[in-house]
């Protein structure tokens, strides 16, 4: 009997139990959707970390600067220092603020992140404006109380109307709306829309707090961030003599990092999901054990007739391969189905992973293989006249 005829009678033995073989592949079918889902949401999400990390720039160098209870600093000033000094690979840079406040206008209030920063960053951050004008030079030197909203505060507060004269109170104190920003996540709460910019130097007063500790530096040319970042460890070091008083990391690391860590649970998901695989493995060894018991005096006949123990082996493995190969297909179909659900009921882009396909199609083969080896080799074991006996 050759290759062709054993597929041929796997299929035609899948046929003749439907429910005992859907039974049989239940457990390659949850297995293999459950790679397939995992992946995809995965994938899915980390491309969207990466898109974030993409926006916000790749030539950018993020700064963190503790202190660590020692009595220097680095300021402001320093920073711009630095930056002059070195205009031949930074090109621009800001002081960043955070701070959670309470925004109202009359009766209507929201709570909200207010960052302070300087006439650089909308430009190093990509932020736009879809009305008004910018956070300026002369904002942060005389420390005015203007402000830009996202499009979420300016509906909440304004219901979208926010006019040249509007005005805000950011935890009790009058601040001019001089800007409105571009919608960028249809306006909904803590996303990038709910957000509100001030000149840094008034948001250190707004967060009750002198020190200014982040700073994002815009970086000349992307090829050299990595001499731009051990340029500014190497003035940080010389300020304070101790690497744990501040951190460094440029957005391309940051990047790098998170698909690690993507990559890193990605593998944990789907070894457990895996779990499932091995698992409807052994239901088809199970299987395929009780098919040999029933199918003994074929066995028998077939060996009294010749058929050599390859042969029967050869048999029993193909059948059990075409059964898990076949859950396996299902599988696909119904992971591929389920990832493009999950990304539409996440609002996530989610792409099936070819590469997650293809490896889940193959490891649901092999466990067929794998596992129905032992079946096949008790089958052809069968010694012929004790094979004719069986009842």
């Amino acid at each position: 009997m050759n290759i062709e005829q054993s597929f041929r009678m796997a299929v035609k033995s899948l046929r003749a139990s439907k429910m005992r073989s859907f039974l049989t592949m239940l457990g390659i079918i949850i297995g293999v959707a459950s790679v397939i889902l995992l992946v995809s949401l995965v994938n899915g999400l980390s491309g969207e970390i990466t898109s974030e990390l993409e926006a916000a720039g790749t030539n950018t160098v993020l700064v963190n600067v503790m202190g660590r209870g020692s009595n220097k600093s680095f300021g402001p000033d320093d920073m711009e220092r630095f930056v002059a000094e070195n205009e031949e690979r930074f090109k621009s840079h800001s002081p960043v603020v955070n701070a959670q406040a309470t925004v109202k206008n009359g009766t209507v209030s929201v709570e909200t992140s207010v960052t302070g920063i300087n006439e650089f960053y909308a430009d190093m951050q990509g932020v736009k404006l879809a009305a008004g004008r910018p956070i300026r030079f002369i904002d942060v030197e005389r420390l005015q109380k203007v402000c830009l909203i996202g499009t979420y505060i300016a509906n909440e507060l304004f219901d979208g109307a926010v006019y040249a004269d509007s005005t805000v109170k950011i935890n009790g104190s009058s601040y001019a709306v001089v800007g409105v920003l571009e919608e960028k996540a249809d306006s909904t709460e803590g996303t990038g829309d709910d957000i509100i910019y001030v000149p840094y130097t008034t948001a250190s007063r707004l967060a009750g707090n002198a020190n200014v500790g982040s700073y994002i530096l815009a970086v000349r040319d992307v090829a050299n961030i990595d001499e731009a970042v051990d340029l500014i460890r190497n003035e940080l070091y010389a300020a304070f003599g101790n690497e744990s008083a501040y951190r460094v990391f440029s957005m391309s690391q940051m990047i790098d990092m998170m698909n690690e860590i993507t990559g890193a649970i990605a593998a944990v998901l789907v070894g457990i999901a895996g779990i499932s695989l091995v698992v409807g493995g052994i239901g088809i060894m199970n299987i395929m054990l009780v098919s040999v018991t029933e199918r003994t005096r074929e066995i028998g006949i077939r060996k009294a007739l010749g058929a050599r123990r390859a042969a029967i082996m050869s048999q029993f493995i193909i059948e059990a391969a075409t059964t898990s190969a076949a859950g396996g297909v299902i599988g696909i179909a119904l992971g591929v189905a389920l990832s493009y659900l999950a990304g539409s009921l996440f609002d996530m882009s989610v792409a099936p992973s070819a590469a997650a396909v293809l490896i889940a199609f193959g490891v649901s083969a092999a466990i067929g293989v794998l596992f129905g080896y032992f079946p096949a080799g008790k089958a052809a074991k069968l010694h012929p006249i004790d094979a004719l006996r069986h009842e």
